[in-house]
């Protein structure tokens, strides 16, 4: 289109719900499908193509897909079948629109299809993801933490595919797990283990320091199917192992029920909660250092960064008394180092920038975790004023 080529319409017929006699109404209807099958020589050629057509091969009921997508005539190769599923996407996503950019929406809405065409069987399924950066105590083979979802010692599922079950390490990774009926669910099995998977992985970012992430294929398997893969699609940056001790399971699977809770109180909590797993998701610490310093504008400066309150408000609410300065000083250094960053002139591998900002993560997760559960006052900001003045006069004293 952006070379010339113009999109073919048809004029469509509407007469309403009237009979004989109706006034006959006349639209535009733009011929999207035909314009993308005959193009499908130039899409092929896309380096993206070959990615998706290698992805939806691996699916079993492509067939199911096509024939719900008005497809006649089925292609004998599984190639085949992978390259037609492929332009029939591609129409469900772009149909009666006049544009091919990116809406959400309209993608979202035709992934559901395929996701419950190409996925949903009879009988139980079951979801499996490696969690990277946890490690289950030794004594522990699997974790039970609510909502249908448990972590599980990978080598303890003797038929899941080696690439699931093991680590570069050679060590057997632990994998997040669900067990649904896609009959008693309204979205496709995969979808709702997506989201599953995501509250865990929110907890556990919530629940102790480390780095944990998903790993981008989730494996999925019928009771009487084969495992095949999925895209999980959720991100991070493991840096660390962390163990999860006997002592802290009740702990940890009591943590995943009340995160899994909208939070409660105004909407700036959920925001900073989203900014702060942005950061865990970034690269490198320096990169995630504006998404954690934007987490704790919107809980203790609201007033903007003009006012400068935020290093004496975490302060107030994350140490003692005697350590305040401390700390006020080391969260000024940290919005000085977001300019640096902003500026380009911030050093990459500086252990000394590395540990503000990984210093700073951990106050901004101490801080959420106790607003989640209901530790510290809804009115973030009133009670760190009240601490700034309290101690204000107790020097005075």
């Amino acid at each position: 289109m952006a070379a010339g080529a113009e999109l073919p319409y048809e004029l469509a017929e509407d007469r309403g719900r009237g009979g004989p006699g109706t006034p006959v109404f006349y639209s535009y209807r733009p011929l999207t499908d035909a314009f993308i099958d005959a193009h499908r020589e130039q899409l092929s050629q896309l380096s993206s193509y070959e990615t998706a057509v290698r992805a939806l091969s691996e699916c079993e009921a492509l067939d199911v897909y096509l024939v719900a997508s008005g497809e006649v005539r089925m292609p004998a190769s599984r190639r085949g079948l992978a390259e037609a599923a492929l332009m029939a996407f591609l129409r469900a996503v772009f149909v009666a629109r006049t544009e091919f950019g990116f809406e959400p929406a309209h993608f979202e809405t035709a992934y559901s299809q395929l996701e419950r065409a190409v996925y949903d069987v009879n009988g139980s399924v079951t979801v499996i993801a490696p969690v990277h950066g946890v490690a289950l105590d030794p004594g522990t083979t699997e974790l039970s933490l609510g909502d249908g979802v448990s972590l599980i010692r990978g080598d303890a599922l003797a038929d899941a595919p080696a690439t699931a079950v093991w680590a570069d390490s050679g060590e057997p990774n632990v994998l997040a797990l669900i067990a649904v009926d896609p009959r008693r669910i309204e979205q496709p099995p995969v979808a709702l283990a997506r989201s599953r998977f995501r509250r865990v992985l929110s907890a556990l970012r919530l629940f102790e320091r480390g780095g944990y992430s998903l790993g981008p294929a989730a494996w999925l398997r019928s009771e009487t199917g084969t495992w095949r893969t999925a895209s999980i699609a959720l991100g991070g940056r493991p840096r660390r192992l962390t163990l999860v001790p006997v002592a802290q399971e009740d702990e940890l699977r009591a943590f995943c029920r009340l995160v899994s809770r909208p939070p409660r109180g105004s909407g700036e909590l959920a925001w900073a909660l989203a900014r702060f797993e942005m950061g865990c998701e970034r690269v490198g610490p320096l990169e995630a250092l504006t998404d954690y310093l934007q987490a704790l504008r919107a809980l203790l400066e609201p007033e903007g960064p003009s006012s400068g309150r935020l290093p004496q408000r975490l302060a107030a609410i994350c140490a003692a008394p005697d350590d305040r300065a401390q700390l006020a000083e080391r969260a000024a250094d940290a919005i000085s180092l977001e300019r640096a960053v902003i500026g380009g002139i911030a050093p990459r591998n500086n252990n000394h920038a590395v540990a503000i900002v990984e210093e700073l993560s951990e106050h901004l997760r101490a801080v959420l975790r106790d607003a989640l559960c209901g530790h510290l006052d809804a009115d973030l900001c009133g009670l760190a004023d009240d601490l700034i003045t309290e101690s204000a006069e107790s020097a005075a004293r």
